[in-house]
């Protein structure tokens, strides 16, 4: 599997943490920066990503910035982006369980190393529930479809 990841300067740390544990975990990351903890606008970051898993080319990707937040709306402004601000095990099991998540969006000042493996394992070995979540999540592509 291979997993477009970015950050902005906030999240840079926890994005070289995070390439590490994928690579680990026989995930292949394609960085699209930033590349030094030098100050960026995080929504040029999202964009790259975001437009990846909106057309397609990658099933999921990962942003990272201090809160999250900031990725998260970014990302959430594309078609077909479900992206979801995770900082724990269990909302990172919910967002693919229940939302169908593809985008995985962090609070790179908030999560430890061992937070980031656990939200990872959790991600990306959780399976869409379907069934009584698929008409909801429908009902967000609904929203971009116009």
């Amino acid at each position: 599997m291979i997993i477009p990841i970015a950050s902005d300067h906030a999240g840079f740390e926890a994005k070289q943490m995070s390439k590490l544990i994928l690579e680990e975990m026989g995930i292949t990351t394609v960085d699209y920066g930033t590349h030094s903890p030098d100050s960026v606008d995080y929504p040029d970051y999202a964009v790259q990503v975001s437009k990846l898993v909106q057309e397609g080319e990658h099933e999921f990707g990962i942003l990272i910035c201090g809160s999250g937040q900031g990725m998260c709306m970014t990302a959430n402004k594309f078609s077909n982006v479900r992206a979801a601000l995770v900082y724990s095990e269990n909302v990172a099991k919910l967002s693919r369980q229940h939302n169908n998540a593809n985008i995985l969006c962090i609070p790179g000042r908030e999560v430890s190393k061992e937070q980031l493996e656990e939200i990872f394992k959790s991600w990306f070995s959780t399976e869409f529930e379907g069934g009584r979540h698929d008409r909801r999540v429908n009902k967000i592509h609904s929203l971009t479809a116009k």
